[in-house]
């Protein structure tokens, strides 16, 4: 067997007990498999030796199988069966059980009656995955010597044997780690560990981490703790016990680092949580420059570092006031292909702005138009302090190439030109608003509709759908691809189940046939849109009502109604037809869950942006909110203005968005004036 993914079944007929086993050691490096398997430590009476590796028999029917491979189990007090792949498929237990429990009634040779049954697999260049089936055993040399009155005991159960191994000390361990991680309970913890180490309980890479986890936590009263806010906050159980925040902070402190020390003696391989856990550790001591050089350990040693353990070294840095350690991490960061959301880049911006770096302000700008697009409101307020500063009044040229400019903006698909600070002198902060053309109601700039790429979503329909075949049952959403393609294109998809549901307790087919007319006046051909509704919809609750079923037989005749299948995961469908029609998509999803989360943060929010069609429901009844005609992103226009969008609140659409608008004082008029001379 030299595929990449070797597998063998042991059958042990003279085992004790699980603490007995020795080590199975499996070198999956391309040799034969017969050359790579040791025993060390066998089980007690009449155990040990290196075990044999035996073909498991093609040929089920074929009884002089049975008789050879029984013959050599009896001989052999461990054994490795060689399971073809084939075999692998089908459902394991069920075909390789029924084989032992023949070879065990074979009336031939004698067989134990009880035995284990080990399931190993492994990779190549990588350790084994070693997995019991069974905990325990009899051999037949404890039946030939126990009395003849004596009862065999029965095999345990598969509950059973869940409870044992739930029972281990190091399971035991981990559960009650887990549940002082949950209420972050250092002290609890602290005295976990000290009783494992006396008992010596034997300790995993997951006891070290959620150890060094709960030390490297944030006091929640500390004015330090939302620098670490990716770590995760502590809970009021923290400060319990009577002891004061700094104590619980020194103890952490103390503490945590002797844990790693012991996680060292114990050779106990640290992986990214632990470096990171670490990190946050030198945090808490102020001391960020041993956060920073923990990443460069990380990386040393092969681990690619994540977001969060940048965080400790950055906010570091940047709670010092040390900008140019902060641009060093911040580099890192690019390097290593982690891209920073707001919290880092707010932060940087922050930093820029105190150390008065015009030149690094401008470059978070466009981070946060590209990475973020709308911001928070405590990011808004760092922005509006950097246009008020006199850092600000200064930055810029008081004369400039409007063609490059031009050239810029056109380029980038318009909203920005990049081509650094324009024009001088005081600039005019407000809160404002957009009308529903786009146009500033402080200044009078009109926002542009930034074009997305044909391409980008061509390959983005690509992507989705190739996603959508891993995470669904393939031919179903197949059978979607040609369904669409028959009945396609539409003007827009409406999520029916989102939409049957909004301020309504139960499913309502009158709302959803409202936003379907609606639709259909608004189509320029007057064509119905695509409706996607899961079978349980369409078939059991309010679709019985006979007004429901005439309802949905006009939309499936009309072709414009698919039913998912059971099982599936309706948002797949919708979100592929709109993406693949290039229309419109009715639906007050957020589409924040995990499985947008696949989709990336670069294409897709532009791509929302612009197709997305909300609702709210009023007296008047339910009301369409389209997609506004301008992009809501941070835009810099071609004479050096600024407007900055805030984020909107979830489900307040009724309420207009705030913008940040920053012009020069005056100077909209020096231009007009400059371009009629």
């Amino acid at each position: 067997m030299r595929d990449g993914l070797s597998s063998w079944f042991m059958l042990a007929s003279n085992v004790f007990e699980p603490p007995s086993f020795g080590i199975c050691k499996l070198a999956a490096d391309g040799c034969n498999v017969r050359d790579q398997v040791t025993w060390e430590g066998a089980g007690r009476a009449g155990g040990g030796g290196i075990p044999r590796v035996l073909d498991f028999p093609i040929s089920m029917r074929r009884s002089h199988d049975f008789l050879t491979l029984s013959r050599q189990l009896h001989t052999a007090p461990f054994c490795f069966i060689t399971i073809p792949p084939f075999l692998l498929v089908m459902r394991r237990m069920s075909l390789i059980r029924p084989f032992f429990c023949l070879l065990r009634c074979h009336n031939s040779v004698h067989f134990p009656q009880h035995f284990d049954i080990f399931f190993v697999t492994t990779n190549f260049n990588k350790m084994p995955s070693f997995s019991s089936l069974a905990v325990s055993a009899i051999s037949s040399a404890q039946q030939e010597s126990s009395s003849p009155t004596d009862s065999p005991s029965p095999p345990m159960s598969w509950k059973t044997r869940k409870k044992a191994r739930r029972e281990l000390p190091e399971s035991v361990l981990k559960h009650r780690l887990d549940m002082c991680s949950k209420h972050s309970d250092l002290h609890e913890a602290l005295r976990l560990y000290d009783d494992a180490r006396a008992k010596g309980i034997p300790l995993s890479q997951h006891h070290y981490n959620v150890l060094l986890y709960l030390c490297s936590l944030p006091l929640p009263s500390s004015s330090s703790s939302s620098l670490l806010s990716t770590a995760g906050g502590a809970s009021e159980s923290n400060l319990s016990s009577g002891v004061g925040g700094n104590e619980m902070k020194n103890l952490g402190l103390e503490r945590g680092f002797e844990i790693f020390r012991e996680m060292g003696v114990d050779k106990v391989a640290p992986n990214e949580s632990t470096f990171t856990s670490l990190a946050r550790l030198a945090a808490s001591k102020d001391d960020p420059e041993m956060a920073f050089d923990l990443i460069e350990k990380m990386r040393s040693c092969g681990i690619p570092p994540k977001l969060r353990s940048y965080g400790p070294a950055l906010f570091g840095f940047c709670k010092k006031g040390d900008a140019d350690r902060a641009y060093q991490v911040d580099a890192h960061m690019v390097e290593s292909g982690v891209v920073a959301e707001e919290p880092e880049l707010s932060v940087i911006l922050k930093a820029s702005v105190d150390a008065k770096r015009a030149d690094k302000v401008y470059e978070m700008l466009h981070r946060l138009r590209t990475n973020v697009r709308q911001v928070s409101e405590d990011t808004a307020r760092i922005v509006e302090r950097w246009f008020m500063s006199e850092a600000a009044m200064g930055a810029g040229v008081q004369s400039w190439d409007v063609t490059k400019v031009r050239d810029g903006v056109i380029k980038g698909g318009g909203g920005w030109h990049g081509q650094g600070w324009l024009g001088s002198g005081n600039w005019r902060v407000v809160r404002t608003q957009m009308d529903e053309t786009g146009v500033c109601c402080s200044c009078g700039e009109k926002l542009v509709c930034i074009d997305i790429d044909p391409r980008e979503t061509e390959n983005f329909a690509s992507s989705l759908a190739s996603l959508a075949c891993r995470r669904e049952v393939r031919t179903d959403f197949m059978q979607f691809q040609e369904w669409l393609e028959q009945h396609g294109p539409f003007d827009a998809v409406v999520d029916g189940a989102n939409v049957g549901l909004i301020n309504q307790y139960e499913f309502s087919f009158s709302q959803l046939r409202n936003v379907v007319k609606q639709l259909q006046d608004l189509s320029p051909l007057k064509k119905l849109p695509l409706i996607i509704l899961h079978k349980s919809r369409v078939y059991g609750g309010p679709a019985h009502h006979p007004n429901n079923k005439k309802l949905l037989e006009n939309w499936r005749k009309s072709g414009t109604l698919y039913v998912t299948p059971p099982g599936s995961n309706d948002d797949w469908y919708w979100l592929y037809a709109a993406v693949n029609c290039k229309c419109l998509l009715v639906t007050n999803d957020e589409m924040r869950d995990h499985l947008f989360e696949l989709l990336g943060n670069t294409f897709f929010p532009r791509w929302k942006e612009k197709h997305q069609v909300r609702l709210t429901v009023s007296n008047n009844g339910i009301c369409l909110h389209m997609p506004p005609p301008y992009s809501i992103v941070i835009q810099e226009s071609e004479d050096g203005s600024w407007h900055i969008p805030t984020a909107e609140v979830d489900g307040d659409l009724g309420r207009p968005r705030q913008w940040v608008c920053a012009t020069r004082a005056g100077f909209r008029a020096r231009l007009s004036r400059l371009f009629i001379t």
